[in-house]
C-alpha cells in the first residue's frame, strides 16, 4: 500500500493494518520528511486518544491529515504508532 499526496510518497508498506476501512501504517515505512506533530488529538471511545501530523509536501500543507494513536487501548493494542490518513490523501496499491 502506498499513502501519496501533492506527489509526495508519504508512506508505502506491505504490512498495514486495516482498521474501521483505514489502512494504519508502520511507523517505519513513513517518509518522515513530510510530517509535522500537531497540536490536535481527539478521542475514539475504543481505539483512546489520537494524535495527529501535519503534511507539508513542497509549498502545499495539508493540516491534521494522518493521525495515530501512541497509547491506544487494550482493545487497539496493535495499531500502537501505526499511521492513518485522511483529507485528501490517496491510499492505494
Amino acid at each position: 500500500m502506498k499513502a501519496i499526496w501533492n506527489g509526495g510518497l508519504l508512506a508505502e508498506s506491505n504490512t498495514t493494518l486495516i482498521v474501521e476501512g483505514n489502512h494504519y501504517f508502520p511507523p517505519d515505512s513513513l517518509n518522515r520528511e513530510y510530517f509535522r506533530n500537531s497540536d490536535t488529538t481527539s478521542l475514539c471511545v475504543w481505539k483512546g486518544m489520537a494524535n495527529y501530523y501535519t503534511i507539508c509536501v513542497g509549498d502545499k500543507i495539508n493540516r491534521d491529515a494522518a493521525w495515530y494513536y501512541p497509547s491506544p487501548s487494550s482493545a487497539a493494542a496493535e495499531i500502537k504508532n501505526y499511521v492513518a490518513f485522511w483529507h485528501g490523501v490517496e491510499v492505494t496499491e
